[in-house]
């Protein structure tokens, strides 16, 4: 009898994860298993294949899986920020080894499920662990990793290439909300690279950047009309290039940007890549290399090594794909030595990590 029940549990939390996902065949390895190393994504609100944030942290996990490293996995989509606790709690209660939680958003839950299941490995993608710089070290959770990236540095790149690049002297960023500090670096990151290009150029350019701070979270990053309607109206007061940084709300102004023949600038990942509707108009995308951080963490974990507290990832820019005979080789060039002097220290974005 007791082995009924234990296999009506296993077959009630597959079907659980597999309506949170949306489809595909559940597995029917026993996560509980130590040979059996699991993985578990959850989404902040918003799809898995949004072609930005949630989709790159997804294709970590994804190649964790090719390279080796997980078993099986599986996401689960929140449709509403009070289901986080929930959604990662299908997890843990299933015997997940790591559960990857994507985005600033699901901090709070994820370091509450941390301290409820001290077994489960933890990686939160966009979530500073601020205890590990703090001497109380009751407050210390050592199984949540939080993955960051210096996206000050990656909008620095795009604002200097878009000044650069623009012929208006009007370029703009339309970006979720700024009580986001990633998504604020960006921002003010873009708003840097401009000013430091312009005094390398003798240029002066006009730096529109609107953040979709009057919504709650459930509508910042899902908002592609606001984000197309804003582009609109920045292109209107002349802006020639639009940053994108938001989720879908980005991607609403880099369609829109593109179909109007502006250059479009991608976030998080290489969009040429992700979003065909804007590819022949991306001049570049302030890429967070989110993918291989997840993936590299995921392989730590299953080796023993991750270690609690904040593991830095890598930021850059994407190629100029259809758009590189456009761009001048000195501002390739430029580009190539402003992104060394972020790398090695020696140029400084001047934005603080969190909003003053």
């Amino acid at each position: 009898m007791k082995k009924l029940y234990f296999v009506m549990a296993l077959l009630l939390v597959a079907s659980m994860v597999l309506a949170a996902c949306g489809g595909g065949a559940p597995s029917e390895a026993d996560c509980s298993k130590d040979a059996v190393f699991c993985v578990g994504l959850v989404t902040d609100v918003g799809k898995v294949n949004d072609k930005s944030f949630n989709q790159s942290a997804w294709e970590g996990v994804q190649k964790a899986q090719a390279d080796g490293s997980a078993d099986v996995i599986q996401f689960i989509e929140t449709a509403d920020a009070k289901d986080y606790a929930k959604n990662i709690a299908t997890f843990a209660d299933a015997g997940y080894d790591v559960i990857v939680t994507v985005g600033f958003g699901l901090g709070e839950a994820t370091n509450e499920a941390a301290l409820k299941y001290p077994k489960v490995k933890f990686i939160g993608v966009d979530q500073f662990q601020a205890w590990q710089f703090t001497e109380d070290t009751a407050d210390d959770i050592p199984n949540v990793t939080g993955l960051n990236f210096p996206e000050d540095n990656a909008g620095f790149l795009v604002g200097a290439l878009a000044a650069m690049m623009s012929k208006s002297h009007v370029i703009g960023a339309v970006c979720g909300t700024d009580v986001v500090p990633p998504v604020w670096r960006f921002g003010e990151g873009y708003k840097a690279g401009a000013a430091y290009a312009d005094k390398l150029m003798g240029t002066t350019t006009e730096v529109q950047v609107v953040y979709h701070s009057d919504v709650g979270f459930d509508k910042t990053f899902t908002d592609p009309e606001w984000g197309a309607q804003t582009a609109k109206a920045m292109m209107d007061k002349g802006a020639d290039a639009i940053f994108g940084c938001g989720g879908l709300t980005g991607n609403g102004a880099i369609t829109a940007a593109a179909q109007a023949g502006k250059y479009a600038i991608g976030v998080d990942a290489d969009q040429y890549l992700t979003l065909p509707e804007a590819a022949p108009r991306m001049l570049s995308s302030a890429m967070k290399l989110i993918t291989p951080g997840v993936a590299e963490l995921i392989a730590l974990a299953k080796q023993g090594k991750i270690e609690g507290g904040n593991f830095l990832g890598d930021a850059g820019y994407a190629p100029y794909h259809d758009l590189d005979s456009e761009v001048p080789a000195n501002v390739k060039e430029t580009m190539e030595k402003i992104n060394k002097g972020l790398l090695d220290g020696s140029i400084q974005t001047g934005v603080s990590p969190t909003k003053p």
